[in-house]
């Protein structure tokens, strides 16, 4: 018997006893409790859920978790079940109701764990008596007079669990779970028509209470200049955020906030239950001795009593109790990408910092990929030690923003603590329930969480999220006895851990700086003096060699790579056991991905003197000295972890980055996720890398391309020797389709030519411009233009016309003024032109003077363009690109051909003096002049007999050009 017919034979005996003393059960003194022990608790169990954890996990690693039932408002705010694998994210909520409430029509239940759904940003949630089980989209945002039947993707009564147990198993049982179909039914059954996130949502409110806060304060306290006013502003959402949500996890009275509103100056009232929370909590959120800005100003009571109102229901669609830390993080990230300024009228106006403009908004990292990073780095260096070992781990991001990776490494360690306090039954550091007391939590985040940002709000937002993680689970009860039996206030204070600056820039900054008005935004660090206790300390390091000793380890080394290292690394690059080894453990993060255009002159000048990435005369992105500052601040054998543009692989502005991670670092781990949409609909295609702050001759870099964020669980890896990317690879790039076999085979190709940009005597874009379309005319209008304008306009491809050896002109026109007069001189040639997005590289010769949309061009003279169209449009030329700039993929087998790439790629030069190598040239360029002629032939063809016989001699002259450029 399967396990599915197991399980069906289980619920049929719990619906004959249901059915057998149903008027029992649906009366109103049969409770909630006891249906849940009687039915629904077996009802799962029988879908192969772990309810009762047999099993004995640990509270993180459970399947299913039985939410407190913390009654707030007359209220309960928590749902019954929360299902997850163990140790992810949860699947969904259930909710349970005793009988006797009629589930199909009762609005308040399906609200509810709708909102409970929604907040915590599931797809579906249940709920069920039993006699009655209702499926909800929980992607729409509730609305408390919704009907029953609003966002309900599946009802049917205990009568029906027979005849639709294929659904139920299919869906919700843990096989189906763990076998992808839920996700299916998700995906595919789920209503997604005009939904909206709860962070999107989350966000468009803290917009408008911002809004509204900047306009009110800006217009009553004339005498706060910017800074002052973004403090303010940024304070005043927090404090009242902070408590709202201690309120709905029961830690603070229900409808405190609203007390404040009742009579009198409400923001005098707020400061008062601010000073009150200040004495219970000591997070520095409400140190009135430290910020004496937001005592001196006035907020009309009007602003405020909108703003508290819809922190409320029914106002309110939050439900703080299951909206978690992450979840405000997003819409948080997102927040810090907008700053308020005052216009030349004296009014607040929100706008995006130039920088967030420039990029085309902020990268908020998902969790899955946050999870990863932190179990990659914090998770490797926790295996096998101790609490005490792991108190003296420092983990530190550099660009924290709204501190999502600090949150998951201070998730990660208190999981691990927890775990680890259970199964070795450690005394007073867990509380009755199985929960990390106050305190260990505490201590926890003040030992070992670390962050830096320049922007001050990011900061304080960090440090509002890291202070919420904290108290997760606290309770009105806990906080009170800890405060009357301890005598300590809740909360720790994290001004030394969280710190405002510029990470990348040190405080000689001053040397040669005289404008401080420039000096206040650039905010000049030092890491030493920031964080003496991490730098000043002495790491005892295992498994470490200097240089030499592992030279001297290393046999069967190939003579070429042998000379190669020995020549690059002259020093041992760390010097181990001395006073200087301090650092950090793990740095990690997401660094931000700004033009280096956008941060001044002075600042650019700085980073090209401190900074071996900078050094390149292409355009480069900060994100480099970023991945050069682990180098500096993590200590010897420390672990770096981070997501950056996939284009530092193989661009050329990433050379000297690469350079210095191969030849002083070891890399551990680069994990392509350009496929997976990480940053939602955003250009930017990622990878994952990892790296240890010590060079080890013998490393191999594993490398894995994930086609699903489900495959992160599980990657399969390649490997690569990383002495052999540094030897045999003048550019040092890094392709993620890299393994032992291929790597030898791209090395043996790229030796037998010259690269295309040696060859060619120019290259060009067609034009990026915005707005390209409305440029372009079809060919029925400029008819229609006069002898004078016609002259302004030239015939113009775009890269679905461009064919392998033709071209299918769609009979546009392009206004010629938006191309520069170089451009326009390139297209006034022959030229051969290559298709920008497709799925190989498609170029052909142009003979006609087309201009070029978002397509390339490249002009010769050095040799025969035939014969390089010929190589260009060939197999090998093709597999050759696809395996060494990975970081040209795109979604849907889609790649990008940038000139970039293109120069990069190897070209065999015809030794004229050969006859032999003279006679395959002349063949090949035969076979590209019949199929030049061949295509513009297949595009005249009328008759199906023609165009096949047409196809026939085409496919032969590939074939032979293929087997000719082999």
């Amino acid at each position: 018997m399967t396990n599915k017919e197991k399980g069906l034979k289980k619920v049929m005996e719990l619906v004959a006893r249901f059915e057998e003393q149903l008027p029992a059960y649906t009366k109103s003194n049969y409770n909630e409790t006891q249906v849940r022990i009687d039915f629904i608790d077996p009802f799962f169990q029988a879908l192969g859920w772990d309810i009762d954890n047999t099993r004995g996990l640990a509270e993180s690693y459970r399947e299913v978790i039985h939410e407190d039932r913390v009654k707030v408002g007359g209220a309960t705010k928590a749902p019954d079940y929360s299902f997850k694998l163990s140790g992810g994210q949860r699947l969904f909520f259930v909710e349970a109701k005793k009988p006797s409430i009629l589930i199909k029509n009762a609005m308040q239940p399906a609200y509810q764990v709708r909102r409970y759904g929604w907040n915590a940003k599931l797809n579906v949630s249940l709920i069920t008596d039993f006699e009655e089980f209702a499926v909800y989209d929980c992607t729409k945002k509730p609305n408390p007079t919704d009907q029953t039947s609003v966002a309900r993707l599946e009802y049917l009564t205990f009568r029906e669990y027979e005849k639709k147990w294929d659904f139920l198993w299919n869906t919700f049982s843990k096989e189906a779970v763990i076998n992808g179909s839920f996700d299916k039914f998700v995906a595919t059954t789920a209503t997604k028509k005009g939904t909206t996130t709860v962070d999107k949502e989350f966000l468009i409110s803290l917009d408008q209470w911002r809004t509204l806060l900047a306009e009110t304060i800006s217009k009553d306290n004339k005498q706060l200049n910017e800074d002052e006013l973004n403090f303010v502003v940024q304070q005043t959402l927090d404090r009242i955020i902070f408590l709202r949500i201690c309120e709905d996890r029961g830690i603070e009275p229900y409808g405190s906030l609203q007390e404040a509103l009742k009579s009198g100056d409400y923001y005098k009232n707020l400061l008062q239950e601010f000073k009150q929370a200040d004495q219970k909590y000591n997070s520095g959120l409400f140190d009135f001795k430290k910020d004496t800005t937001s005592r001196q100003v006035s907020i009309n009571n009007k602003t405020l009593y909108t703003i508290i109102d819809q922190l409320y229901y029914p106002e309110c669609p939050y439900e703080f109790s299951v909206l978690s830390v992450e979840i405000l993080g997003s819409a948080y990230e997102q927040f810090l990408g907008k700053t308020i300024t005052i216009n030349t009228r004296g009014k607040a106006v929100i706008e995006l910092k130039p920088e967030v403009r420039k990029a085309g908004g902020v990268y908020y990292t998902p969790q899955y990929i946050v999870d990863y990073i932190v179990a990659n780095t914090v998770g490797k260096l926790t295996v096998g030690l101790t609490p005490t070992q792991v108190s003296e781990l420092k983990i530190v991001d550099p660009a924290c923003g709204s501190g999502s990776f600090l949150l998951g490494a201070y998730q990660y360690l208190l999981y691990w603590h927890k775990d680890y306090y259970a199964q070795n039954n450690t005394k007073n550091t867990l509380t009755p329930e199985g929960n990390l007391t106050t305190t260990e939590k505490k201590r926890i985040l003040l030992n070992n969480i670390y962050g830096v940002d320049i922007d001050t709000n990011a900061v304080e937002v960090t440090k509002l999220s890291l202070l919420l993680k904290c108290m997760e689970g606290e309770t009105q009860a806990s906080i009170a006895q800890q405060m009357t039996i301890f005598k300590e206030r809740v909360l720790p204070t994290l001004d030394e851990n969280i710190k405002s600056g510029n990470s990348l820039i040190d405080t000689d900054y001053y040397d040669n700086q005289l404008d401080f008005g420039e000096e206040r935004k650039i905010k000049p660090f030092n890491w030493q003096k920031a964080f003496p206790a991490v730098f000043n300390r002495n790491v005892q390091i295992d498994n470490s060699l200097p240089f030499k000793e592992q030279y001297d380890k290393v046999k069967n080394l190939d003579a070429t790579t042998k000379e190669f290292i020995s020549s690059i690394v002259r020093e041992p690059v760390a010097q181990y056991g001395t006073k200087n080894n301090g650092g950090f453990d793990v740095v990690i993060g997401n660094p931000p991905y700004v033009d280096y255009r956008l941060i001044g002159e002075n600042q650019v000048r700085y980073l090209n003197q401190k900074y071996q990435s900078t050094q390149t005369k292409e355009k480069w992105s900060l994100y480099l000295p970023f991945v050069e500052l682990g180098t500096k601040i993590l200590r010897p054998n420390g672990m770096y972890g981070n997501i950056i543009p996939n284009t530092f692989l193989s661009a050329d502005f990433g050379k000297p980055t690469r350079n210095l991670l191969l030849n002083k670092t070891s890399i551990n781990e680069i994990v392509d996720v350009s496929v997976l949409k990480v940053f939602g609909s955003v250009g930017t295609y990622p990878i994952l890398l990892f790296y240890t702050n010590a060079f080890t001759i013998t490393n191999e870099i594993k490398i894995s391309n994930p086609k699903s964020s489900a495959e992160i669980e599980n990657l399969r890896f390649e490997k690569i020797k990383q002495s052999d990317i540094v030897s045999k690879n003048q550019n040092y790039i890094i392709s993620t389709a890299y393994n032992s076999n291929n790597f030898n085979l791209i090395q043996k190709i790229e030796k037998q030519g010259e690269i295309l940009k040696n060859i060619a005597t120019k290259f060009s874009w067609g034009t990026s411009i915005v707005g390209f379309k409305s440029y372009k005319i079809s060919e029925n209008d400029y008819k229609k233009l006069s002898e004078k304008d016609k002259l302004m306009y030239r015939k113009v491809l775009q890269t679905a016309d461009i064919k392998n050896y033709g071209i299918q002109w769609k009979k546009e026109y392009i206004d010629k003024s938006i191309y520069s007069e170089n451009v326009k001189e390139c297209f006034e040639q022959d030229k051969i032109v290559i298709a920008r997005l497709t799925k190989r590289i498609q170029a052909t010769l142009d003979t006609q003077k087309y201009y070029l949309g978002k397509s390339s061009q490249i002009i010769t003279d050095k040799i025969d363009a035939k014969y390089l169209l010929a190589l260009l449009n060939s197999n090998i030329l093709n597999y050759f690109f696809s395996i060494k700039f990975t970081n040209t993929h795109l979604a849907g087998g889609y790649l990008r051909f940038d000139i970039p790439y293109l120069q990069q790629l190897p070209i065999r030069i015809i030794d004229t003096k050969k006859s032999n190598e003279k006679q395959i040239q002349n063949q090949i360029i035969s076979c590209v002049e019949q199929l030049l002629t061949l295509n513009k032939d297949l595009r005249t063809a009328n008759l199906d007999t023609q165009k096949q016989q047409i196809k026939m001699r085409i496919d032969y002259n590939e074939d032979k050009i293929n087997a000719l450029v082999y």
